[in-house]
């Protein structure tokens, strides 16, 4: 409690959201390049749907060496790194109401997962 105000799961929510943030992007809301109105939220909003390969986390790409492998997967390795990133800029959202509900966002990482194993038994046959 601050200040009169109630809890609230919004900002459980929205927390949760830059932490998806966080890990993804291997960068904090904290770090030097967000000034003058950008922030980590505005940084993967920008970036979606199309420049997620261009703020993700270098370490989560595959090698230069993997170059066959990268181009067989580019399209779903895209996919799989999107999903998580769209829900933490809905999470993250400035305002409270355009948030997601904690249940909505646990039923979001439940499809997410489950495309992801539909994605994964695909690509193993």
């Amino acid at each position: 409690y601050g200040m009169g105000s109630e809890v609230s799961t919004q900002g459980d929510v929205y927390s949760y959201g830059i932490l998806l943030l966080e890990m993804f992007t291997r960068k904090k809301p904290t770090d030097e390049m967000f000034v003058n109105g950008l922030s980590l939220h505005n940084y993967a909003e920008m970036a979606l749907p199309n420049q997620i390969m261009g703020i993700v986390d270098p370490l989560m790409l595959l090698e230069e060496n993997d170059k066959v492998q990268q181009d067989s997967v580019q399209g779903r390795l895209h996919e799989c790194l999107a999903s998580p990133i769209r829900l933490g800029v809905t999470c993250s959202a400035d305002l409270p109401i355009e948030r997601m509900l904690m249940s909505q966002v646990v039923s979001e990482l439940h499809h997410i997962r489950d495309h992801y194993r539909m994605m994964l038994g695909a690509s193993l046959e």
